[in-house]
C-alpha cells in the first residue's frame, strides 16, 4: 500500500510471529492452548473465590480483579494472533488497532497498580497484623481497585491519542503480533520525541515508582520474617508472599524491557531487537495471564482446599 508523506493507512498488516507454514501451525496450537488455559484457569479462580466465604479477604479480592484483567488481556491479544497465524489476510483496521492498543495499555497500567496494592496488603498483614482489619477494610480495598482502573484509563488515553495523531507513511506493516506503541513509532514519519517522552514519563511514574514501592514493602516484610525465631513459621509466612513476588518480577521485568530502554535501539540491529521484543511481549500478554492462577493457587492450601470442596459439591450434589 503506497502512502503519501502525510497519510495514515486505513489498515495495518501485522507481520506476526512467523511466516513459515509448519511453524505457523505450531504457533496456532500453542496459543490456542495458552488461551484456553488462561480463560478456564482464571474463571475457575474467580468462581472459587466468589463461592468460598473464607476467601472473602482483601488478598483474594485483589486476586479476583487480577484474574479479570488477565482474562481481558488474553481476549484482547490472543484471538487476533490465532486468526492471523493461519489466515492469509493479516490486516487489522486502524480503528481495531487503536482499540487493541488502548485496552492493552489500560490493563497493563491497572495490573501494575494492582500488584502494588497486593504487596501493600502483604506488608500490612505481616508487619502490622494487629491493625490489618482496620487498615485493609472493604472500602479501602475497593478504592484501591477503583484508583487502579481510573489511572489505567487515563494513562492509556494520554499515550494512545498522541500516537494515533502520527502519520504512518513509512509503511503499513507492523513488525509485531499486535498493536503496541513502540512498533508503531517505528513506522511513523514525524518527529516522535514527544511520544517517547510521554512513554518514559508514564513508565517511569507508574512502573518504576510502583516497583520501588513493592521493593520497599518486601524489604520490610523480609526484615520482619528474619525476626521470627521459628524457621518453620518464618518459611510459612514467606511462602504466602513468594507467589506474588514471582509474578512481580516476571511482569515488571518485561514491562521495563519494552518501555524503559532508549528508543534509538529500535533502529539499530532492527531484526534482532524486534524478535526479542516479540518474545518479551509474549511473556506479559499471554504467558503471565496463563501462569497467574497457577502461581497463586498451587502453593496455596486455602485455594486448593476450596477447589476440592467445590468439586465434591458438584460431583455429589452436596
Amino acid at each position: 500500500m503506497e502512502q503519501s508523506n502525510q497519510s495514515t493507512p486505513a489498515r495495518f498488516i501485522l507481520l506476526g510471529l512467523s511466516n513459515v507454514p509448519p511453524l505457523q501451525f505450531i504457533c496456532f496450537f500453542v496459543f490456542f492452548l495458552i488461551y484456553t488455559i488462561t480463560v478456564l484457569g482464571n474463571i475457575l479462580l474467580i468462581t472459587v473465590v466468589t463461592m468460598t466465604p473464607s476467601l472473602h479477604t482483601p488478598m483474594y479480592f485483589f486476586l479476583s480483579n487480577l484474574s479479570v484483567i488477565d482474562i481481558t488481556f488474553s481476549c484482547t491479544i490472543v484471538p487476533k494472533i490465532l486468526v492471523n497465524t493461519l489466515s492469509t489476510d493479516k490486516s487489522i483496521s486502524f480503528v481495531e488497532c487503536a482499540i487493541q492498543m488502548y485496552i492493552h495499555l489500560v490493563l497493563g497500567a491497572t495490573e501494575s497498580i494492582l500488584l502494588a496494592a497486593m504487596a501493600y496488603d502483604r506488608f500490612v498483614a505481616i508487619c502490622r497484623p494487629l491493625h490489618y482489619k482496620a487498615i485493609m477494610n472493604y472500602r479501602f480495598c475497593a478504592c484501591l481497585v477503583a484508583i487502579s482502573w481510573g489511572v489505567g484509563f487515563m494513562n492509556s488515553l494520554i499515550l494512545v491519542l498522541p500516537t494515533l495523531k502520527l502519520p504512518f507513511c513509512r509503511s503499513n506493516h507492523i513488525n509485531h503480533f499486535f498493536c503496541e506503541i513502540p512498533p508503531l513509532l517505528q513506522i511513523a514519519c514525524m518527529d516522535i520525541r514527544l511520544n517517547e517522552a510521554l512513554l518514559y514519563i508514564s513508565a517511569g511514574t507508574i512502573v518504576m515508582c510502583l516497583f520501588f514501592f513493592i521493593l520497599t514493602s518486601y524489604i520490610h516484610i523480609i526484615n520482619t520474617i528474619l525476626k521470627i525465631h521459628s524457621l518453620t513459621e518464618s518459611y510459612k509466612v514467606f511462602s504466602t508472599c513468594a507467589s506474588h513476588l514471582t509474578v512481580v518480577i516476571l511482569y515488571y521485568g518485561t514491562i521495563m524491557f519494552i518501555y524503559l530502554r532508549p528508543y534509538s535501539t529500535y533502529f539499530k540491529n532492527a531484526d534482532k531487537i524486534r524478535t526479542m521484543d516479540k518474545i518479551v511481549s509474549l511473556l506479559y500478554t499471554a504467558v503471565t495471564p496463563m501462569l497467574n492462577p497457577f502461581i497463586y493457587s498451587m502453593r496455596n492450601k486455602d485455594v486448593i482446599g476450596s477447589i476440592n470442596s467445590l468439586h465434591k459439591q458438584v460431583c455429589f450434589g452436596h
